[in-house]
């Protein structure tokens, strides 16, 4: 049996899989906040063109003393203010439109990238999943052939003690016992390996998996899935969106050399309490006079305008820097259709192999089963050595384990190949 075959079981389907490990990973979550993120910072480039309201005020005491005449209201007062404003921006050099560009391309690549993510999330726990079926299947295996090997043993040790054996051949059986103990301890230390990915990728111990079916369709020619990988890979969407962005932040840059205008309206009001207050007439006598409050009240409609003159040369040196980040992020964006090229070739050459190798293993098994219960009957009659049997066992335990190992490439290869193209879906 392989990837395809075994014994039926609900316990754990790699669909259950994928959903566990879907709801737990953290990378995924961390991913999500990073696209809210951007989201957030594409409202406040957008906020950045919209008008803005202030709403301020103030109330508190004066002191006020003079010696100069007439001395009216001296003393403490209250006094407080309060002042609306509102402005629009008319006029930013471009910064602001190239902002909300900038803020709109970062949010294409975090979704470009949260998709990505998810992929590899996918990705990751279908080759854990094969894993674990792949290393419990080649226990299976090398179990039976310990067991098949021992057998081998005890009718070497039989045929020793009758006279029909030498003692080369138990002692050569007994080796290749003792080898297939120590391969099957490898094994099952592979086996606690695989376990500890799977659950890292998944979230929880891995029970009793389910044996996964067909692998999906793959396009029909290299070309084809290449064109795919080109146009639909995620990674490579999020570069081309980063160097959008950074094309964005080049305009930004030189806008903030040009002039700036907006239009501010102001309306103020500011009220002044006069306590009671007494002067002196030297020829009236003491006079005291009633309280007064005084209330002041402004209006402004104004466009602001600014124009930069002299900065020192940042607003020049930013200008380089952005460039050089802009051609940086082009740079990055081919390196990577280069590398998703190769990708996309070696997956789909080690899907071709592992298929070849599918076909070829189940006929190697298949010949060697009837090769191994061949040697066994003519090693009952004595025209075959205990050797040759111990030979024919090698080979179809290799023959086994690699029919095993072909059908998990083949999975893996496949499913690699669409996290290439960028196709490969929960």
């Amino acid at each position: 049996s392989g990837l395809g075959l075994g014994r039926p079981s609900q316990s754990e389907t790699l669909q259950d899989a994928l959903d566990l490990a879907f709801d737990t990973n953290p990378a995924l979550e961390a991913q999500r906040a990073d696209l809210g993120v951007a989201r957030e910072q594409l409202n406040q480039a957008r906020g950045a063109k919209a008008p803005t309201v202030e709403l301020s005020g103030s109330a508190g005491y004066e002191s006020l003393d003079t010696t100069q005449p007439p001395a009216f209201g001296l003393g403490d007062r209250p006094i407080s203010s309060a002042q609306l404003q509102a402005s629009l921006p008319l006029y930013a050099g471009g910064r602001l439109d190239a902002g909300i560009g900038q803020a709109q391309a970062g949010v294409m690549a975090a979704d470009a990238q949260f998709d990505g993510v998810a992929q590899d999330l996918v990705l990751n726990v279908v080759t854990a999943y094969v894993d674990v079926i792949r290393d419990r299947e080649t226990i299976r295996i090398r179990a039976n052939s310990v067991a098949l090997l021992e057998e081998q043993l005890r009718a070497a040790t039989d045929r020793f003690e009758v006279g029909f054996a030498t003692r080369t051949d138990v002692k050569q059986a007994e080796a290749r016992v003792q080898g297939a103990r120590a391969s099957l301890a490898g094994a099952e230390a592979q086996l606690q390996a695989s376990l500890a990915v799977y659950d890292a990728f998944v979230g929880q111990p891995a029970g009793d998996l389910v044996p996964v079916s067909d692998a999906p369709i793959i396009p029909e020619s290299f070309e084809a899935a290449l064109e795919a990988a080109i146009s639909g890979n995620p990674d490579l969407e999020a570069l081309r969106q980063s160097e959008r962005a950074a094309e964005q932040a080049l305009r930004s840059a030189k806008g903030e050399g040009r002039p700036s205008l907006s239009l501010v309206g102001t309306a103020a009001v500011q009220e002044t309490f006069d306590q009671e207050a007494v002067d002196f007439d030297p020829i009236l006598g003491q006079v005291q006079l009633p309280p007064d409050n005084y209330r002041d009240t402004q209006l402004r409609l104004l466009a602001q305008g600014s124009v930069p003159l002299f900065q020192g040369g940042i607003l020049r040196s930013r200008v380089r820097a952005t460039r050089l980040q802009r051609d940086q992020a082009r740079l990055q964006t081919l390196n990577a259709e280069r590398q998703i090229t190769a990708s996309v070739a070696q997956s789909w050459n080690s899907n071709i192999a592992a298929e070849q190798a599918i076909t070829a293993s189940e006929r190697q098994v298949e010949a060697a089963e009837i090769a191994y219960e061949g040697a066994q009957e003519e090693l009952s009659v004595g025209t075959r050595t205990t050797l040759d049997v111990l030979d024919q066992e090698q080979q179809l335990l290799e023959a086994r384990l690699g029919l095993v190992n072909a059908q998990r490439d083949a999975y893996v290869a496949t499913h690699q190949l669409l996290r290439a193209m960028g196709r490969l879906s929960f």
